[in-house]
């Protein structure tokens, strides 16, 4: 009688850790933009912002084009595993299921995508940060039915959080006059706009569970090849680069704001503008000969908007600061990553002496 009351003590214990353990694997989901897509632009039919075709992957895996706006792998990639964190796939791919999600977590960032509803409406089809916020909730509906409302709140809490989206709602709606936002706004009163916006969503997500989460500013976009090459003289529009400055002061401002006053909420703001502007202010101290041009291009016709097969690639891709018009290489994304890293002393995921703050992204230069 004794052993076979041991037998079910045993028994009961290894169910409940069965159980259990759907709350101790820790994850992240990721809200962004191209920098962050790993795919979820592959699968919207209209979509005019996609990086399906080669050379896009060409460093990566099979080589082939896999989602992700850049040759290789994208800095949430680099950091998350450095951190020991599962990759999320993207939230449309069609082996997404609920125990995918539970044990990898979900990236929703789409190309074009940003933090107002009617930014890169041009694209056709984009998921703006409303759309990945309720396509989180459906998630959310998923998992509860999977493993039950208690230990799908504690799957969630426990998650690492990442919101890396705002440059394309400049590039791609404040500073291109073919949108009504260019000119129903000025500086101050669209950058007020954008920060309610924000704060809005930022306290829904608190609302479904996020707890740890880490908002990403933008790097300075007027240096991406595209705004350079726009320019008369080649050179970044610091304009643009002022803009992105006065985003992440009120961004900050914000972020700090909400998690004072959030219950439980630790919430931090990446402020990366600096590494990413010294690397392309000081190429060659990173091992890089260009940080102006494209590694991906048509030569000397230019602007090329995207990459494609007939394309010309740089002789050496690592040696590029920039993949196409908008998004860093691969080498860049791996030197800003470890800068990142080093900045914000992110911490593997099982070093449980100090909370990991949530994982980064590449700071928004383009997107």
């Amino acid at each position: 009688m004794k052993l076979m009351f041991e037998f079910l003590l045993i028994a009961v214990s290894i169910i409940g850790a069965a159980i259990d353990g759907y709350e101790c694997k820790i994850v992240q989901f990721i809200f962004g933009d191209s920098l962050s897509d790993v795919g979820n632009n592959q699968y919207l039919p209209r979509s005019l912002a996609k990086a399906n075709l080669p050379w896009y992957g060409i460093d990566f895996g099979d080589g082939l084009p896999n989602g992700r706006y850049t040759n290789g792998r994208t800095v949430a990639d680099i950091i998350g595993d450095a951190m020991g964190l599962p990759r999320p796939p993207a939230f449309l791919d069609p082996s997404m299921t609920e125990d995918v999600i539970l044990e990898n977590g979900v990236n929703y960032a789409s190309g074009g995508g940003g933090i107002l509803n009617e930014t890169g409406g041009y694209f056709i089809q984009r998921l703006c940060f409303y759309k990945q916020i309720e396509l989180f909730q459906g998630t959310q509906d998923l998992i509860q039915k999977k493993i039950g409302k208690q230990e799908a709140d504690k799957f969630f809490q426990s998650a690492r959080y990442v919101v890396a989206l705002g440059s394309n709602d400049f590039i791609n709606d404040y500073l291109m006059p073919v949108y009504s936002d260019s000119w129903k706004y000025n500086d101050q009163t669209f950058m007020n706009y954008l920060m309610d916006t924000l704060a809005a969503q930022l306290q829904l997500l608190h609302s479904l569970g996020a707890r740890q989460l880490m908002v990403f500013g933008l790097g300075p976009m007027g240096c991406i090849p595209l705004q350079r090459v726009l320019s008369t003289s080649g050179g970044c529009q610091e304009t643009t680069n002022q803009i992105a400055l006065s985003f992440n002061q009120a961004a900050s401002k914000l972020v700090d704001h909400l998690s004072k006053s959030l219950p439980n909420a630790s919430f931090r703001f990446g402020d990366a503008y600096d590494v990413v502007n010294h690397v392309i202010s000081n190429p060659g101290n990173y091992g890089f000969i260009n940080s102006d041009s494209p590694c991906c291009s048509f030569g000397q016709i230019r602007p090329a908007l995207t990459c494609v097969p007939i394309s010309r690639l740089c002789k050496d891709r690592s040696k590029y600061v920039f993949w196409d018009e908008y998004h860093p290489s691969d080498s860049a994304n791996q030197l800003i990553a470890k800068e990142l890293i080093k900045k914000f002393g992110f911490l593997r995921v099982d070093q449980t002496e100090a909370p990991s703050p949530a994982p980064a992204m590449a700071p928004s230069v383009g997107g």
